[in-house]
């Protein structure tokens, strides 16, 4: 069984920062694509960023210059830095990953939210 954890969800002010992880624990042969999402109120759930195993990234138009995705696999974590947050960034964020708990099997799973809140 694969799990993913997320921490580091905030209330924050307008212009501040925050950094999220998410760390998979349980079965976790190999680990391939991670990623953020995000689900504002009323909104659908949208991909916030994501990263390879070999760390190409790939960001949503709305967060590029502002966030930054990484990645420890040593650690299984994913990283979300945000900086220059806005009130339109508040959203319960999810990660999401690629879990393969055995060779060529490979299955993707979901961490249970973390809160953000951007005040103005």
């Amino acid at each position: 069984q694969v799990q993913l954890v997320e921490s580091g969800g905030a209330l924050v002010q307008a212009g501040g920062s925050l950094r999220l992880s998410c760390a998979a624990s349980g079965s976790t042969f190999s680990i391939g694509a991670m990623r953020w999402y995000r689900q504002a109120p009323g909104k659908q759930r949208e991909l916030v960023a994501s990263i390879s195993s070999t760390r190409s990234t790939n960001y949503a138009d709305s967060v590029k210059g502002r966030f930054t995705i990484s990645r420890d696999n040593a650690k299984n974590t994913v990283y979300l830095q945000m900086n220059s947050l806005k009130p339109e960034d508040t959203a319960v964020y999810y990660c999401n990953a690629d879990v393969s708990d055995r060779p060529l099997i490979s299955s993707t799973y979901w961490g249970q939210g973390t809160q953000v809140t951007v005040s103005s």
